[in-house]
């Protein structure tokens, strides 16, 4: 259901003004979700010339997330206290300087020093961005906003990844970070010109102190809601995610080379499937929107992992299907949540929402390296056990939306 109440921290941009900022708020979440992509296809890469296993793979990526649902936590105790526009910046040169410590690691221990820091600092970026886009742009075009800032997960996929893997395989596994860091650098430099001042959640009265705010935040039954509901939605996802491309490259047989071609299919294809959902999220409803997607996505999760003896052709059409449905899932439900927040409390609710859903995925990805072995030949084993985890996650998840109360300016339906 929804509620109406007018959101004080609104300011007014003119279209030209309103696209610049979502497009720099796209672009930072490009980095910082490639950041974290790039990852997961360099996990043959990884296992091999560090000596771990897929366990310790999984503790690798998942060091990133958990770090960053500190880092979140953290944050909920300052992030209404600064301009946004001013620690965002920080926050994200910080990130970048993390991401090239990453590049410069010998060793696996400080690979996860690095990655642990590059969480703290990256992992507030995202719920900050989402704040950002919750407290300057109306309800009513929300989701078409949140498609716009969300293109970023489909143009890592089209670009960043496979450029990242085109690095990696002729210079070495360095490489990517490095070229994440030098970017990093570039758009800092394009926000500080771009984005205007954000200060108007200083302007509100009578605000509540930052321990103050997190108790409003926890006491509200709505809020805790929203928060198992962001939980659920990331943890779906991530028991398969990571494994991706080790499960293609042992079991499907696939080279080195041939993994790119699921991040550019599955990019291009989200590239145009995020903005129609976008739309759709505004005009056929949030929750029912999330409810058809969330539904979808479980044929092809569950297919990824059984694509064992398939032609290329087949892999592609499954995993494509797999990376639309799972964006498709995520722009109404970012929308859901950041409409679940009480406006005075929106930042701080944010920051705990950044932590709860770094935390699920830093969860799923370790669940799902234990639900996963190696047989005697050295194939992956039980990995569609990790798909129907996620499956649950994702049918809970859509029980939850529809128990949510959405806060909205105007007297349409959520």
């Amino acid at each position: 259901m929804s509620i109406q109440a007018p959101n004080p921290l609104s300011r007014s941009l003119s279209p030209k003004r309103e696209l610049w900022l979502l497009l720099t708020l796209a672009g930072i979440q490009f980095t910082h979700i490639l950041d974290f992509m790039i990852m997961m296809p360099l996990g043959p890469q990884f296992t091999k010339i560090f000596s771990i296993t897929d366990a310790q793979f999984g503790m690798l990526v998942s060091a990133y997330t958990l770090a960053a649902g500190v880092s979140g936590l953290l944050a909920a105790t300052y992030l209404d206290k600064f301009d946004r526009k001013k620690l965002l910046l920080t926050l994200y040169v910080l990130f970048g300087l993390a991401t090239l410590a990453c590049g410069l690691a010998p060793t696996y221990y400080t690979l996860m020093v690095a990655r642990v820091l590059a969480g703290i600092f990256g992992g507030v970026l995202s719920a900050l961005s989402q704040t950002i886009v919750a407290d300057v742009i109306p309800f009513e075009r929300r989701g078409r906003a949140m498609g716009i800032v969300m293109t970023s997960f489909s143009v890592s996929t089209v670009a960043g990844v496979p450029l990242g893997l085109f690095l990696a395989a002729h210079f070495s596994w360095h490489a990517p970070f490095f070229g994440i860091a030098a970017l990093v650098g570039l758009l800092a430099a394009g926000a500080y010109i771009t984005l205007p001042p954000l200060v108007d959640h200083l302007k509100v009265a009578n605000k509540p102190s930052a321990w103050s705010g997190i108790k409003q935040v926890l006491a509200d039954a709505n809020h805790l809601k929203a928060f198992a509901f962001s939980g659920l939605l990331m943890f779906a996802g991530f028991t398969v995610i990571p494994f991706i491309t080790i499960y293609l490259q042992t079991n499907v047989g696939w080279r080195t080379e041939q993994v790119p071609y699921v991040y550019l299919c599955g990019g291009l294809v989200t590239l145009v499937t995020a903005r129609i959902i976008g739309v759709l999220t505004d005009r056929k409803g949030k929750v029912f929107m999330f409810s058809l997607m969330a539904v979808l996505v479980i044929i092809p999760m569950v297919a990824t992992t059984l694509t064992e003896g398939l032609p290329m052709w087949a892999v592609l059409l499954v995993s494509t299907a797999f990376f639309a449905c799972m964006s498709g899932r995520m722009i109404p439900g970012m929308a859901i949540i950041t409409s679940a927040a009480n406006p005075k409390l929106r930042g701080t609710f944010m920051a705990l929402n950044s932590a709860v859903q770094s935390a699920s995925m830093g969860v799923a990805a370790f669940a799902g390296g234990l639900i996963i072995s190696r047989d005697a030949q050295n194939l992956v084993q039980n990995y569609w056990v990790a798909a129907l985890v996620g499956a649950c996650a994702s049918v809970a998840a859509i029980f939850l939306a529809s128990r949510l109360k959405l806060y909205q300016s105007n007297t349409l339906s959520a």
